[in-house]
């Protein structure tokens, strides 16, 4: 069933901010963990993150 131009015009902007969110999550999806510890996930997994943000920051300003 197509959608009336409301919708069409919703989903358009949900779909900027999902599309940002899963890039987000299909590079980090790629990573395994392999640690032994839950302590020791955490961290790894943190460091991860923080690298990432770092990566996006130099990005943003290039």
């Amino acid at each position: 069933m197509p959608c009336n131009e409301r919708e069409q015009a919703a989903n358009r902007q949900r779909s900027k901010i999902r599309a940002q969110v899963e890039h987000i999550f299909a590079q980090q999806a790629n990573r395994l963990i392999r640690t032994i510890g839950k302590a020791r996930a955490e961290v790894k997994i943190g460091m991860m993150n923080l690298v990432y943000n770092m990566r996006r920051l130099v990005w943003l300003a290039g």
